[in-house]
């Protein structure tokens, strides 16, 4: 009797699988057998959370940046 795998949202967390899953997702890279197996392997929960963490941090940083460049160009004059 073969057991069943756990639902995918069940599946344990791999961190840093997952991490670099979604940094190469935003960059729009990646092979189909990657692909394919991370859907295999990675919980959606925590991909989805990554995802969001990760676009949320590139926001705040793109922000920051425009705010030393607009601060440091309005000194300037």
């Amino acid at each position: 009797m073969s057991t069943n795998p756990p639902p995918a949202h069940r599946r344990p967390v791999a961190w840093g699988a997952t991490v670099k899953a979604v940094l190469w997702s935003f960059l729009g890279l990646r092979r189909r057998r990657d692909f394919e197996q991370d859907v295999q392997r990675l919980n959606p929960i925590a991909v989805m959370a990554t995802g969001v963490v990760l676009a949320l941090l590139f926001v705040v940083g793109l922000m920051l940046i425009v705010h030393r460049v607009v601060a440091s160009s309005a000194g300037g004059f």
